[in-house]
């Protein structure tokens, strides 16, 4: 993976459970066709600026092999470096695959990109959104080994 304005670093992930837990508690979602999108605003300090969007995905096993997961959480994350600018700045976003193959091609990811821009605007765009109560993160606990 080459860096520069197309990567996908860290910093534009969800990573750890926690992350997925506060947005997924947030409870503001939209969907559209095979996917679901929730979102959750990161708190930040009225002094900093909004920083970028940051993406995590769900792909179930019920969704096919290893290969179908694969597939799609590719194209998601092609579609999320492509689409950036445009959606929403500030927040937490996380992709839930309901069924179906990962559309193929460049028109599959060009309606991707769409669907992903459309719901994260649909969702942040809700008056109830803007004034929710933002959960913490609740700390996580150590693994077992």
């Amino acid at each position: 993976m080459s860096g520069g304005a197309e990567s996908f670093p860290k910093a534009s992930r969800l990573l750890r459970p926690s992350e997925f837990d506060r947005v997924y508690r947030f409870r503001r979602s939209a969907a559209e066709g095979a996917l679901v999108l929730y979102a959750c605003p990161r708190p930040l300090p009225a002094s900093v600026a909004p920083s970028p969007a940051r993406l995590g995905m769900s792909v179930s096993r019920r969704i096919g092999n290893a290969v179908a997961r694969n597939a799609w959480k590719r194209r998601l994350r092609e579609a999320f470096r492509v689409a950036r600018k445009r959606i929403p700045a500030g927040h937490d976003y996380l992709v839930v695959v309901r069924s179906g193959a990962a559309p193929g091609g460049a028109d599959g990811a060009a309606k991707i990109e769409g669907i992903l821009v459309a719901l994260a605007t649909r969702i942040v765009s809700r008056p109830a959104y803007r004034d929710a109560e933002v959960p913490p993160v609740l700390p996580t606990k150590p693994r077992r080994r």
